[in-house]
């Protein structure tokens, strides 16, 4: 199981400086891929832009929101990273926070599973630099991107539920989690997604938690529950904290000392996870410890 590190908003208000140092650290000690998400801060594919710079790590959104963003658009701005980082994005899309697409945007969010299809139908020729012609349900989308010495990169789908899994194993190259425990990878996630992929290579499966290092559990635990409160009430993370029979954000959080950490890593590995998305929590200092200890070469022995 590789195991990469959240850089970028997730971990705070984040400079650009901040940004490019948050992935010198995590290639220099071996992460294997730096994720950027989007929310209402950097632009994930623009900050992945500035975090090129940094050499030998592989970069990666979870997620972009592609209802905001035609396909057109969204194929353009990810080949441009693709140039710019020498091939290696891996894009990681997904359908959207209902709430925040009808009260922020005023878009649509219904049916998600069936918009989704539809998008990666059209997303995914655009990204091989093939021309679409398009006049669907609910997209159209006529013309081509061509940004020369971009190859297609490889597309992961934020899925949780059943139908969102079922559209991630048939036409992306695998699903990314965020807020899903172990038992929830285990018993919903990788068997759905498996199936769904049958015939095609193995899916990838990326699982987004928040870390800590520390010695205070409980406290750390406390402080991740505060902070990813409105996690615990938005339908779509309440789903999957419901599969799991935990209250809320805190209860999946990974946290504790090495020891408890590598073991609660270790549960991720066993239930199917290809790579660990660690997103450090905490003071600096924690969120040091974190990506230190996640980088130990006895702790990457044992994943």
């Amino acid at each position: 199981m590789d195991i990469g590190i959240a850089v970028g908003d997730l971990r705070g208000p984040t400079t650009a400086a901040d940004l490019v140092e948050q992935v010198r650290c995590a290639a220099g000690a071996g992460h294997a891929t730096a994720w950027v998400s989007q929310a209402v801060g950097w632009d994930a594919l623009t900050a992945l832009a500035v975090a090129a710079q940094v050499p030998g790590i592989a970069l990666g959104t979870a997620v972009v929101p592609v209802p905001q963003r035609h396909p057109l658009v969204l194929a353009g701005q990810a080949l441009g990273v693709q140039a710019a980082s020498g091939g290696r994005l891996t894009l990681g899309i997904g359908a959207g926070v209902g709430v925040m697409l009808t009260t922020m945007f005023g878009l649509p969010a219904d049916r998600p599973a069936a918009r989704m299809r539809e998008y990666l139908q059209v997303l995914r020729p655009l990204l091989r630099g093939e021309p679409v012609e398009h006049r669907g349900a609910g997209l159209t989308a006529v013309g081509a991107v061509d940004v020369p010495g971009a190859a297609a990169p490889p597309v992961l789908l934020a899925a949780l539920g059943p139908a969102m899994l079922r559209v991630a194993g048939e036409l992306a190259d695998g699903a990314v989690t965020w807020m899903t425990g172990p038992r929830t990878v285990h018993e919903h996630v990788v068997p759905r997604l498996t199936t769904a992929a049958a015939g095609r290579p193995a899916p990838r499966v990326v699982v987004g938690l928040p870390v800590c290092v520390t010695a205070d559990e409980r406290g750390a635990r406390e402080r991740i529950g505060a902070y990813f409160a409105m996690a615990a009430q938005v339908p779509e993370y309440r789903a999957t904290l419901d599969r799991e029979g935990v209250a809320g954000p805190a209860d999946v959080a990974v946290v504790g000392d090495e020891d408890a950490v590598l073991r609660q890593v270790g549960r991720l590995r066993d239930a199917g996870t290809t790579e660990f998305l660690a997103a450090p929590f905490g003071t600096p200092q924690e969120q040091q410890r974190t990506v230190a200890a996640l980088a130990d070469p006895a702790f990457r022995s044992r994943c």
